[in-house]
């Protein structure tokens, strides 16, 4: 009773896919945090500015947080496809 050829593969893809959402969610994290660290002392400087600042932070997030989704849709590929 070895490991077979399939058995090496799906644990691969497993693998494969915790590390690709793993590593992929760590940029868009530490990028969310620093924006929105960002924002708020952009605010305390300047509070007439809030609504302007939160606007451009929210549009910010949304950028940062498309490479997370692209790491999720890998993850998936390599789930579901192989």
């Amino acid at each position: 009773m070895g490991i077979e050829g399939v058995d090496l593969i799906r644990a691969a893809t497993y693998i494969g896919a915790g590390l690709a959402m793993g590593l992929g969610a760590i940029g868009p994290g530490v990028g969310q945090g620093l924006v929105g660290a960002k924002a708020c002392e952009a605010i305390g400087r300047n509070p007439s500015e809030a609504a302007l600042l939160t606007r451009t932070m929210l549009v910010g997030q949304a950028v940062s947080e498309s490479t997370g989704i692209y790491s999720l849709v890998v993850a998936m590929l390599l789930l579901f496809v192989v």
